[in-house]
């Protein structure tokens, strides 16, 4: 069995990561089949009659004030939270596991001056950043918003990669690899980098789940995805106003978001458990 299986294996045992591992297959099912039974989220109906109907056969999570369809719009909600998550997640980890090797494999100046930049940037808090950015763009689109989101959420891998890069240099079979004459890149990328990748996959399946969650209180806030585009955390803020005769127009979308969220993180603290060695 190969060390990836065998992780995974390890993950489904465990209660909790076989819990988020179903919980996480069904939602990607219901994201990626969803949209080609449910209505076009967008469409709208009869405002006089079809607004704010409450859940039933003809429409399974109700309707919203404009007579949308509640279930149609969570899926492509979710579908669009699932790749903003994904694609930011996996932009920051590979660019802060870049910077975290570089810093740790080369000591001296370069190591100093790259880990006092992170420490600089750590030091800014990311919310008021995104918070800044996107206040004054009027429109973000899309992968403008993924960039963003990756961008300013590296810091936390490079200083772990770094960490764990220092730790494994001085290790045997780094010395042997330099004694016969490998490069440093070599070292870095057939060496090092392999005995990092726990701690990235780590970092990348949390980072999953903040990123879905950073993004829907953006979007709550206005900043994030705008209308028309469903999203979660916009339909969450366009119910305010309903909330007391419809609450079924917020509840769902909010269900959706705290079980997609709980789902990544259960898998991602069961594949921490499962890769630490002191757990074996």
């Amino acid at each position: 069995m190969t060390p990836r299986r065998a992780a995974l294996h390890t993950v489904w045992r465990r209660p909790a990561g076989r819990a988020g591992l179903i919980a996480l297959a069904l939602l990607a099912l219901l994201a990626l089949i969803g949209p080609l039974v449910l209505p076009d989220p967008t469409a709208q109906g009869d405002l006089l009659n079809g607004a704010l109907l409450p859940p039933g056969p003809g429409h399974l999570l109700g309707t919203d004030q404009l007579s949308r369809d509640v279930l149609s719009r969570i899926v492509t909600g979710l579908r669009l939270s699932l790749i903003i998550g994904l694609a930011s997640a996996c932009l920051a980890v590979a660019l802060g596991a870049a910077v975290g090797l570089i810093a740790g494999s080369r000591a001296g100046m370069v190591d100093t001056v790259l880990m006092r930049i992170v420490d600089a940037l750590l030091a800014i808090p990311r919310l008021f950043v995104l918070l800044l950015v996107l206040a004054v763009w009027d429109r973000v689109p899309i992968p403008a918003l993924v960039l963003l989101l990756a961008l300013t959420g590296w810091y936390g891998t490079s200083r772990l990669v770094r960490a764990e890069t220092v730790r494994l240099r001085g290790e045997d079979f780094v010395r042997a690899a330099e004694a016969l004459g490998a490069g440093r890149l070599r070292i870095a990328l057939h060496h090092l980098l392999p005995n990092v990748a726990a701690p990235i996959l780590v970092a990348g399946t949390l980072g999953v789940g903040d990123v879905i969650l950073l993004e829907a209180g953006l979007t709550y806030l206005g900043l994030g995805i705008r209308p028309p585009t469903p999203s979660l955390g916009g339909m969450v803020l366009d119910s305010r106003s309903v909330f007391v005769t419809a609450p079924w127009t917020s509840i769902f979308p909010g269900l959706v978001i705290v079980l997609t969220v709980l789902s990544v993180n259960l898998v991602g603290d069961a594949l921490r458990d499962a890769l630490d060695p002191r757990s074996a």
